[in-house]
């Protein structure tokens, strides 16, 4: 909706008269709505965004340009995109109808032309995004974008905003390591367990992480420590010399948060995740 006003002058034999003040108000026929699926974001992860455009008029609106900022913020005196367009990605739907791909003129911020909404109808605008490094990962970290519709006669761009929050969890992976790789018989050999946290909690007891293996050679003589420190047969772990299969118990083994640290000069966010380091040797 635009508000306008108006007045008239009057001029003749050197004189000037004014008007009183008109107004009245320009309604639009467009409006817009944005969604984004999923709610949440990791560094990496894909969010689809559907722009949908609602024309109330009794006329075709054509000619529409749908620009996005893909979540810009600011850092100091940086302006910094969390969001990369995926090449390829956007789907345009008329009414529910697919229609030719539109033009993406240009992907940072995101602008796509050609769209047009049926009267009384709708259409919808699909893309996919993908979280980069510019993304906040803490707990509570969020990317709000808002896409702009303009063109086709509206006065006044209509926006619409969809709001992600950062993935809240433990992100666990596990890595293997041997040593020495080449043994000989009645040889010990190492091995080394490193389980690493990218999410933004940390991985507690009651995530009951277990770290299992069978061990082939199967080992004898085992010995246990995590993060440094001895473990116990049977309490911190069971082993089976007949069959070579090692168990941690249950929610020994925790996880810290990973830290996220933003550089300022450039805006980068830096992960650097959580670990515990589980080491386990034997004779062959």
């Amino acid at each position: 909706m635009a508000v306008f006003f108006n007045q008239a002058t009057l001029t003749y034999n050197g004189g000037v008269a004014n008007s009183n003040i008109v107004s009245g108000e320009i309604v639009g026929v467009i409006t817009a709505a944005k969604t984004a699926t999923p709610s949440t974001y990791g560094q990496g992860g894909t969010v689809t965004y559907v722009v949908t455009l609602f024309n109330s008029g009794t006329t075709a609106v054509t000619d529409l340009t749908v620009s996005d900022d893909l979540g810009a913020y600011t850092l100091d005196t940086l302006t910094l995109v969390p969001l990369d367009y995926v090449e390829g990605s956007v789907r345009y739907f008329a009414d529910g109808v697919l229609q030719p791909a539109p033009t993406v003129g240009s992907t940072s911020p995101l602008t796509i032309t050609g769209i047009s909404v049926p009267a009384g109808g709708s259409s919808a605008i699909v893309y996919q995004t993908e979280a980069n490094s510019f993304a906040p990962l803490e707990v509570g970290g969020t990317i709000t974008n808002t896409a702009s519709v303009s063109g086709g006669g509206i006065v006044e761009p209509v926006t619409a905003s969809a709001t992600v929050t950062a993935a809240d969890g433990a992100a666990l992976s596990i890595t293997k390591s041997v040593s020495p790789t080449t043994v000989s018989d009645n040889g010990v050999l190492t091995y080394t367990f490193v389980i690493t946290n990218n999410g933004n909690t940390p991985a507690n007891a009651t995530d009951n992480i277990v770290v299992s293996d069978s061990f082939n050679p199967i080992l004898t003589g085992l010995t246990a420590s995590l993060n440094g420190a001895a473990l116990t047969l049977g309490t911190d772990y069971t082993y089976n010399e007949g069959t070579g299969l090692f168990a941690t118990t249950a929610g020994l083994i925790t996880v810290p948060a990973a830290t996220y640290t933003q550089d300022p000069a450039t805006g980068v966010i830096t992960v650097t995740p959580g670990t515990a380091t589980l080491v386990v040797s034997g004779t062959v």
